[in-house]
């Protein structure tokens, strides 16, 4: 196969490896309203639940970005897809909160590699000007799970009830490893992208710690990340607790936010590869696209106030095509910023201060919806992603590929 077919057919194979891993991930908040009325649980306890999924994502995310770097994508992924795929497939056997909590955890250790996993692919394969559109195309399998899942999952539920849910698209995980295994090798990499051996593991760490563009890339997932986990996974609740919604309403009409969140998946990361292509340097490319995507996630404030659920969900709308547009373009920045040896150890730490926020932001979603409503987490939807831009000005700067660690930073063991 050419070189350049060869890269997109990887690229499709990403988007379906990500697309099945939201979809698993997805399952429990489309059978969340029928499960805490049968296990009685409250928004306070489904939020543990929540917790200990991303607790397990932020604790596997240092290891699996290790792993995508010394041992390759092409081991990387059918080694993490067998291991959430049989994750997801025990929620079937679950029967309290303590246990559904216990297997979100082994479900978000085994989930982590995908999005490390995803950048290195992309940093290696593609060039400079297409990794945005890239990265959107890549990112919006996890919309388009979003968006075949409630009718889907709901489906499965009425039918067959809540456990088939959780075995039948986990299958789908371990059917993906066939055409992985028989269609991706290794690319040749530029001898300038390689160094003559690996750095000491605590010193190459040190050596990126010591750098405020990792601090900047860390906190503009940790600020835009937990904005796509609360839609994913309270976006069911709310439409039938808050509006009243009955299951297949929520199932004919839940997509849509993720509809128009794949929208801004593709079309940010085609807009600023556009503006490159037209002559635009890359750090105003993508200043421009960040800010506009920053903009729309506000919509979020206002969806309190907004007087139907169709408007309530038009806003929503408004607000995932932006986190999602900032999403594809933060993934672009993390090859624009750095070397493709360290990008999976980069894009792992990114995801530790995901998960970090994120296991606060569902606990504290959880007892404010109890005792309060939704109004201030909407809120906090609507103004983070301007802390995530607050971080991309203050310590990235300018958008421009680093240099290796010095090797001051580098020497002596840890």
């Amino acid at each position: 196969m050419e070189p350049v077919r060869r890269r997109w057919a990887v690229l499709a194979l990403l988007f379906f490896a990500i697309f099945v891993n939201v979809l698993d991930r997805q399952v429990l908040s489309l059978v969340a309203p029928k499960l805490r009325e049968d296990l009685h649980l409250s928004n306070t306890e489904y939020g543990a639940i929540l917790f200990c999924f991303l607790l397990g994502m932020t604790l596997g995310q240092l290891p699996a970005g290790w792993l995508m770097d010394r041992r390759g994508p092409r081991a990387g992924f059918p080694l993490t897809l067998v291991w959430w795929s049989a994750a997801n497939m025990l929620h079937a056997a679950a029967s309290g909160a303590w246990q559904f909590g216990a297997f979100r955890f082994l479900l978000g250790l085994g989930e982590c590699g995908t999005y490390s996993g995803g950048v290195k692919v992309i940093g290696r394969w593609f060039p400079q000007r297409e990794r945005a559109l890239a990265a959107g195309v890549f990112n919006s399998g996890s919309l388009m799970a979003a968006i075949v899942a409630p009718p889907l999952i709901t489906w499965l539920m009425l039918r067959h009830g809540w456990p088939a849910a959780f075995v039948l698209p986990s299958l789908a995980g371990l059917i993906w490893i066939v055409p992985w295994l028989l269609l991706y090798r290794e690319p040749g990499v530029a001898a300038s992208s390689l160094a003559p051996a690996e750095p000491v593991w605590g010193s190459l760490w040190w050596g990126l710690l010591r750098d405020p563009a990792v601090w900047g890339v860390v906190l503009m997932r940790a600020f835009g990340g937990p904005v796509s986990h609360f839609y994913w996974y309270w976006l069911p609740e709310y439409l039938k607790r808050e509006r009243g919604l009955p299951f297949e309403t929520i199932a004919a009409v839940a997509w849509l936010p993720f509809l128009t969140g794949g929208v801004g998946n593709i079309g940010g990361g085609w807009l600023s590869s556009r503006l490159i292509l037209a002559g635009w340097s890359v750090d105003r490319a993508r200043k421009t696209v960040f800010v506009g995507a920053g903009l729309c996630c506000m919509a979020a404030v206002a969806v309190p106030l907004a007087g139907s659920a169709g408007a309530a969900l038009a806003l929503i709308s408004v607000a995932s095509l932006g986190i999602n547009a900032l999403a594809a373009n933060l993934m672009g920045l993390i090859t624009d910023l750095f070397p493709e040896r360290y990008l999976a150890r980069v894009s792992g730490m990114t995801g530790v201060g995901d998960g970090a926020m994120s296991m606060v932001m569902m606990l504290a979603a959880g007892r404010v919806v109890d005792r309060y409503s939704f109004t201030p987490v909407f809120a906090a939807a609507g103004l983070f992603p301007l802390l995530s831009l607050a971080s991309l000005f203050v310590l990235v700067r300018r958008i421009e590929r680093r240099t290796e660690p010095r090797p001051q930073d580098r020497a002596g063991p840890v």
